[in-house]
C-alpha cells in the first residue's frame, strides 16, 4: 500500500492554519485572512481525503484478517479494494500542486479582432456568454469599461468577475484561466447581403485580479500618465473635458486606457485596477518561463495568440482545439452553458500535472 509520506508536512500546515483561523488578529487583517482561508480550504480537502484513505485501508486489512477465519467476510474484500483505489486516486489528484492564482477573482478582457464590425459583434456575444456563465455560477460581475462599435458590438470590453469562495478548486480564475486566446467564429454576418459565411475572430485575455493594491508594488516614477478627451457615442460629457486616462508602465511596456467614467479620477482608478492585474499575470509569466518544464500547461494557457476555439453557427457547433471537445450545442454555450467545455480543459490540465508529478517523482 502507498503511504503518501509527503503528506505529513501538509497535515502539519493544516493544523497550524486551524489555529490561525481562530486568531482574531488574523481576521483583523483582511488580506491575511483571505490568504489563510484559501490555503485552509485547499488543505481541508486533502486532510479529509487522507482520513478516508486511511480508514478504508484499515477496514480492508481488518476484513482480510477476518476472512482468514470466516470466509463470509471474503465477499466484502473486492468492494473495499475498489473503494481503496478510488480513495487513493482522489488523494493523488488533490496532492497535485495547484496554480497559486486559482482562488483569485478575474478581469476578463475581450477585443474584436479580424473582421471589423462582425468581430466586434462576436466580441459582444462572447461577453454575454461569460456574463451568463458567471450568473449561472452565482458569481458577481461588473463592466469595468467598454468601447462600443457602430452596430453595438464591442471593440473592447473589460469585465470584472468575482466570487466569495475560498476554495481554489471553485475559484473564478481556476475556471476561466483556460479561456485566454483567440476565439474564431464562422457565420453569416449581419452586414453580409449575399448570405455568405465569413470567418472572424475575437481575442480573450484572462487576468487574475489583485486582492489588495499593496500586493503589487508599483513605483510612481515607472508610470507615464496621459489624459485626453473621451471619444465615442455623442453626449454632453463627450469631448468636453480631459477625463480619459492612459497609463503606461514603463518597465514592462504595459498600457491601459480608460474613458468610460466621466471623472478623470474614476478612470485612473479603473486603469490602475486593470494594470495591477496585468502586472500580476506578467510576474507569473516570468515565473512560468523560469520553470517551463514543471509548469508547461500554465505557459500554454497564458499564450494570448493561440487559436483555442471555433464557434460554427451554420452547424450549431462549438469545437475546442486543445482538448478535441466538440458538440452541436452552440446555442446553449452562448447562453452560458460552458461547464462541459471548461471541465474538459480542467481535466486535461489535471492529467498533465499528474503526469508531470509522476515524472518528477521518478527523477
Amino acid at each position: 500500500m502507498s503511504t503518501f509520506d509527503s503528506i505529513d508536512n501538509l497535515l502539519q500546515e493544516h493544523a497550524e492554519l486551524t489555529e490561525k483561523m481562530g486568531d482574531p488578529a488574523v481576521h483583523a487583517n483582511q488580506a491575511m485572512a483571505r490568504k489563510v482561508g484559501r490555503r485552509f480550504a485547499e488543505l481541508e480537502k486533502i486532510v479529509k481525503a487522507h482520513k478516508r484513505w486511511q480508514q478504508i485501508g484499515q477496514d480492508l486489512e481488518d476484513t482480510k484478517e477476518l476472512a482468514e477465519e470466516d470466509e463470509d467476510f471474503a465477499a466484502e474484500i473486492p468492494g473495499l479494494e475498489t473503494s481503496y483505489e478510488e480513495a487513493s486516486e482522489l488523494l493523488h489528484r488533490l496532492l497535485i500542486p495547484r496554480d497559486p492564482d486559482d482562488a483569485r477573482n478575474v478581469i476578463l478582457e475581450i477585443k474584436g479582432g479580424e473582421g471589423g464590425e462582425e468581430a466586434a459583434l462576436f466580441a459582444s456575444d462572447l461577453a454575454r456568454m461569460y456574463l451568463r456563465y458567471a450568473e449561472n455560477k452565482g458569481w458577481k460581475t461588473e463592466i469595468i469599461s467598454a468601447t462600443e462599435s457602430d452596430l453595438g458590438g464591442y471593440k473592447d470590453v473589460h469585465i470584472g468577475i468575482s466570487s466569495n469562495t475560498n476554495d481554489p478548486a471553485e475559484g473564478v480564475f481556476a475556471h476561466l484561466k483556460f479561456e485566454g486566446g483567440v476565439h474564431r467564429v464562422q457565420r453569416v454576418p449581419v452586414t453580409e447581403s449575399q448570405g455568405r459565411i465569413h470567418t472572424s475572430a475575437a481575442g480573450v485575455l484572462v487576468f487574475p485580479e489583485v486582492d489588495e493594491p499593496e500586493e503589487i508594488a508599483i513605483n510612481q516614477s515607472d508610470l507615464k500618465i496621459d489624459v485626453y478627451r473621451s471619444s465615442g457615442p455623442g453626449g454632453q460629457h463627450v469631448n468636453t473635458t480631459d477625463s480619459a486616462v492612459r497609463i503606461t508602465h514603463l518597465p514592462t511596456g504595459i498600457v491601459v486606457a480608460m474613458q468610460n467614467e466621466k471623472s478623470q479620477i474614476q478612470n485612473r482608478e479603473a486603469a490602475m485596477r486593470v494594470l495591477r492585474s496585468r502586472l500580476l499575470a506578467w510576474q507569473q509569466e516570468q515565473l512560468d518561463a523560469e520553470a517551463a518544464e514543471t509548469r508547461a500547461s500554465q505557459v500554454r494557457t497564458m499564450d494570448r495568440s493561440e487559436r483555442i476555439r471555433t464557434y460554427n453557427f451554420p452547424e450549431n457547433r462549438v469545437a475546442d482545439h486543445r482538448t478535441g471537445y466538440k458538440a452541436n450545442n452552440l446555442d446553449r454555450v452562448l447562453e452560458g452553458d460552458l461547464d462541459p467545455v471548461i471541465h474538459s480543459l480542467i481535466e486535461m490540465d489535471e492529467a498533465e500535472r499528474l503526469a508531470a508529478l509522476g515524472e518528477n517523482s521518478k527523477a
